[in-house]
């Protein structure tokens, strides 16, 4: 496997201004595993490989469980995940598929998500649903391979 390029935030130097909205996301007091689930399951829906290898990753360092991240993807039939989680990636899932729903975030899953994070907590979730889109969209289109960044 080789990437059709450098990845484009190291081509543009972007890659500070990104840490900085990592600093941010990280910084709404959702707890990181929350985060990392949320990054991880945007990234299985995309199928940015690099994201799921970084993702997988970083859930680990972060204290989740081998057992955990095999069922992200299935998430909503497993009985290892909380109501906030089950909530943060509800909101992931629909946040990533807009063009699946003409009502792509349904109020339901904001107000179930909302339950369960004050707004700072909602801003980190978004932010990360966002940030992860973005990444997704880098690495796909330039096929980043997963591993090479360490």
């Amino acid at each position: 496997m080789e990437a059709r390029m450098k990845n484009p935030a190291m081509v543009l130097d972007a890659v500070p201004s990104i840490q900085e909205m990592n600093k941010a996301i990280y910084s709404g007091g959702v707890p990181p595993t929350i985060l990392e689930l949320v990054h991880l399951r945007a990234s299985q829906i995309n199928g940015c490989a690099a994201c799921v290898d970084s993702g997988t990753k970083g859930a680990r360092r972060a204290g989740e469980s081998e057992e955990r991240l095999f069922a992200v993807s299935v998430w909503r039939d497993s009985p290892l995940f909380t109501d906030a989680e089950r909530a943060a990636l509800a909101l992931a899932e629909s946040a990533t598929r807009l063009a699946d729903n003409p009502d792509a975030v349904p109020d339901e899953v904001w107000e179930t998500a909302a339950e369960h994070f004050d707004e700072r907590g909602l801003a980190s979730l978004v932010l990360m649903i966002a940030l992860t889109n973005f990444y997704n969209r880098l690495n796909v289109t330039t096929k980043q391979v997963p591993g090479a960044w360490g």
